[in-house]
């Protein structure tokens, strides 16, 4: 991965770990606590579906299948949460 392609899985990693922190999946980072929050969830896994489509065609494949992933992990998980 060059540089840019680093940064841009940072900042995608940024919105997965907010929205995993909303559903409660990890510690908040602040308080050291399990935090719920679905609406903050839900803007995080918005957020990613944006950049997928304004940056669909000009990813790279790894890039891309990250991209993928962490979006099918959090569905997944928000599906989880939301049924609780």
């Amino acid at each position: 991965m060059d540089k840019d392609e680093q940064l841009f899985a940072q900042l995608m990693y940024i919105f997965y770990s907010t929205a995993m922190q909303g559903m409660g999946k990890i510690l908040h980072p602040v308080s050291n606590k399990i935090e719920r929050n679905m609406e903050q969830a839900q803007n995080a896994i918005d957020m990613l579906e944006m950049i997928r489509a304004k940056t669909k065609g000009n990813l790279s494949p790894e890039t891309d299948r990250l991209l993928n992933t962490y979006l099918t992990d959090l569905r997944l998980n928000y599906v989880e949460e939301a049924n609780k």
